[in-house]
């Protein structure tokens, strides 16, 4: 796949996180490589002295440094940062970061973004009113509602219909009219994103069995199969609904491309079971591309690398990777 031409955006994060340490290690695997180059919006005091860094003033001056030192366009923290140690005087470097990544990425001067991991009981306790990352984008693209996740690994795709609600909210809100909608969104981002030309989307049932016809409940009789239909009848290629308890077994997997699931944990269990390590959060519905490690921003092991303390860099390379293929086939340089 020839790369695409504009360079991603990767945000600041948690300065207390494994955000910083996930950046400069990541830097060091993609500096030589053909695909991949980013800047970060972050705080230059918080990388390691013996990386070089270089300060940019605009994304389009990544590219031209990338190879010999990390691009950085200055977010500054207010306070002083201690790895481990969250501050909420430093919420407003995450949120600016955010802000000016998405800024960028909609007016066509980043490929799209990349989001090192937030601690959100850290923002809210600043004030911050979103549930996390991807409602505050959607906001911010004036797509409010529109917002759907997508989660992504070597061996599975999965898009949970209801997402951060309590179960009781999920299986209350949980309508025709959403799984429509999602698995809509789904097979749109699967043609434009993945360079899929027919997906094929799996519906998985909500009850043990899918209801056994009605026996161990009718939500598959009542919302989920009228769904089906209203998605054959668009012409997208749908099958369902699946026992959830079968359907991502390995002799299953391969039968289709992306599974449509009711529930936050029906669909991260299974994605996270197979590949914690490379697993990659999307946000679909939305008019740029946004992908995100899928891990947190883990405190316990934040700061300068060693031995024994060292981060697993594998899901934000594999965050960058999707970010930059996915770009890639938004302007037509399909392999």
């Amino acid at each position: 796949m020839v790369p695409p031409s504009r360079p991603l955006a990767l945000t600041l994060g948690d300065p207390a996180g494994i955000g910083p340490q996930l950046t400069a290690e990541a830097w060091h695997k993609l500096r030589h490589s053909e695909e991949g180059a980013f800047f970060w919006l972050g705080d230059p005091r918080l990388v390691e002295a013996a990386v070089p860094i270089t300060l940019i003033k605009t994304p389009e001056e990544a590219g031209a440094v990338f190879a010999n030192s990390l691009p950085i366009l200055q977010v500054l923290c207010e306070a002083d940062v201690t790895p481990g140690q969250p501050d909420p005087r430093n919420a407003a470097a995450t949120i600016s970061s955010i802000r000016l990544a998405v800024e960028y990425a909609l007016a066509g001067r980043a490929g799209g973004l990349v989001t090192n991991p937030i601690a959100k009981h850290v923002l809210a306790a600043a004030g911050f009113r979103y549930p996390g990352h991807t409602e505050f984008l959607a906001a911010l693209c004036g797509m409010t509602g529109e917002e759907i996740m997508m989660l992504v690994s070597p061996q599975l795709r999965v898009v949970p219909v209801t997402v951060h609600v309590s179960l009781r909210k999920a299986l209350e809100t949980l309508t025709t009219d959403r799984i429509v909608s999602v698995a809509e969104t789904a097979n749109a981002a699967l043609k434009r994103d993945f360079g899929i030309e027919s997906p094929r989307l799996a519906i998985a049932g909500l009850n043990p069995h899918a209801g056994e016809q009605g026996l161990m409940g009718e939500e598959e009789i009542t919302i989920i199969r009228p769904a089906i239909e209203r998605l054959h009848a668009l012409g997208i290629n749908c099958q369902g609904p699946f026992p959830p308890d079968t359907m991502f077994s390995a002799t299953a997997r391969p039968n289709y491309d992306a599974a449509i699931c009711m529930y936050h944990d029906q669909a991260l269990i299974p994605l996270k079971t197979l590949d914690m390590a490379e697993g990659v959060n999307v946000t679909l519905g939305l008019p740029i591309i946004r992908t995100s490690p899928d891990h947190g921003t883990a405190f316990d092991i934040a700061g300068p690398v060693t031995e024994t303390c060292r981060a697993d860099v594998s899901s934000l390379l594999a965050a960058i990777g999707l970010a930059d293929g996915m770009s890639a086939y938004r302007e037509g340089k399909r392999p």
